[in-house]
């Protein structure tokens, strides 16, 4: 009882921890692009923990049943990032009322995929996602996410590309001990792995680089803000995005479950009738918890939140597959929003060393890709698709953002994203190009 006890209070604390470091960044982004000041960045990050921690609760509780949390969504921190640059380059700002539409256009997104989900309808648009979908957009979600978190570990951004060896040297010796004592740890040291890393990596950066002052807060206990940027408001542009958001966020969610249950699959050893149920109880649910947390997302004014995909990396790299330990980091996460001085202080935690730490537990994401696309035989057709896929979704990564420019701003997240560009191609290919039905001579 006592070994238990405390191996699920090691492993709340490690999925704390990945809750932090996947909440932490999107604030200080969104405050960056429509220059927010440091005290309307930290209410962001307070209001961020707490729909974080609320919506992967009622996720792992209610929605899909699996340790996936939730975490701002890729697809509206690029439509965040995309209005506020066309705010700033117009002279408006956040003043001109772009922060408004979005949170109209989370609250329309949020009872679409409520009704999705009452309806049944995210079991009918499964069929759309084939493992060579899911298999897809994995793969190129975990390119394009290693790449950020690559430029965080060297600690440049488009605001800075001055390199310091030190925070270099310090981010990858973290990341290769992560790797390390997740493919060759033993017990305990491979089950926290993630956890070591960030705890050996924080204290070798506070030796060599000092750290920062605590954040001076008034208050012991502060209530967040409900719609801090205003009333929501929508226009016809936004009713456009929030629909093709909608679509993009179910393939998440689809994708998100999918490789989970994969990672259980692999562990577990369950009949396909138990499968079929959990798989069929866990899209319908999933789509209105999903709705509810992006609804959330809106009325306290933050980045729309998804069941994150990539948490099957972790899990699979952790073995945190217990539920307990993933609600009571999830309850622990959204309690220190109401206090300033604790969120202050794990917004302290090193930038470099938290994305040195990810980008360890992510590298597993394109494999779990690869492994769905596997699922089935690569014949001519699947490789021609594959290939065509990952090409044009990963040749998309590479092009200068101003080629994008002159689309309308949904196109321009549409087509300047490759994850979104490699799964439209495979989905698309998929339905138009159908297997040749193979004949039983007698």
């Amino acid at each position: 009882m006592k070994k238990t006890n405390i191996d699920t209070g090691i492993g709340s604390l490690q999925w704390f921890i990945f809750l932090i470091a996947n909440s932490l960044t999107i604030p200080i982004i969104v405050g960056q692009v429509f220059q927010l000041s440091p005290l309307e960045i930290s209410g962001l990050m307070q209001r961020t923990f707490l729909v974080v921690g609320v919506s992967s609760l009622l996720s792992g509780w209610l929605g899909h049943r699996l340790p996936i949390p939730d975490g701002p969504a890729g697809i509206w921190l690029g439509v965040f990032t995309l209005m506020g640059q066309m705010a700033v380059v117009q002279g408006v700002g956040k003043a001109g009322g772009s922060l408004q539409l979005l949170e109209g256009a989370m609250l329309l997104t949020g009872a679409l995929l409520i009704i999705v989900g009452l309806t049944g309808w995210m079991n009918k648009l499964l069929k759309l996602f084939t493992p060579l979908v899911n298999g897809v957009y994995l793969t190129i979600l975990g390119f394009q996410l290693s790449g950020m978190f690559l430029k965080g570990m060297i600690g440049v951004s488009d605001q800075s590309t001055t390199i310091q060896p030190g925070i270099v040297i310090v981010s990858f010796a973290i990341f290769i001990l992560v790797l390390a004592l997740s493919v060759w740890g033993k017990g305990w040291l491979k089950s926290y792995a993630v956890l070591i890393g960030i705890v050996v990596g924080t204290i070798a950066f506070i030796l060599f680089f000092g750290s920062q002052p605590m954040p001076k807060t008034s208050s012991i206990i502060s209530l967040p803000d409900v719609f801090a940027w205003g009333m929501p408001k929508l226009d016809t542009g936004m009713i456009v995005s929030s629909i093709m958001v909608t679509f993009v966020l179910i393939s998440s969610i689809i994708a998100s479950v999918a490789a989970m249950q994969q990672v259980f699959s692999e562990k577990a050893n369950e009949g396909t009738h138990d499968k079929a149920v959990r798989k069929e109880g866990s899209l319908k649910s999933s789509g209105i918890i999903s709705g509810i947390g992006t609804m959330l997302s809106s009325v306290f004014s933050t980045v729309g939140v998804v069941p994150f995909s990539v948490a099957a990396g972790f899990v699979r790299m952790t073995g945190q597959r217990r539920m307990r330990p993933f609600f009571i980091a999830s309850i622990a996460l959204a309690v220190i929003s109401f206090f300033p001085k604790v969120y202050s202080l794990f917004a302290m935690l090193p930038g470099p060393i938290a994305y040195a730490a990810m980008l360890a537990s992510f590298t597993s994401m394109a494999g779990i890709g690869i492994s769905s696309v596997l699922r089935e035989p690569l014949d001519q057709r699947r490789l021609t698709i594959l290939s065509t896929a990952l090409s044009l979704g990963t040749g998309v990564m590479f092009l200068p953002q101003v080629v994008f420019s002159a689309l309308p701003t949904v196109l321009q997240y549409v087509f300047s994203n490759g994850v979104m560009v490699g799964m439209l191609v495979a989905l698309i290919f998929e339905q138009i190009w159908r297997p040749q039905k193979v004949e039983m001579k007698i």
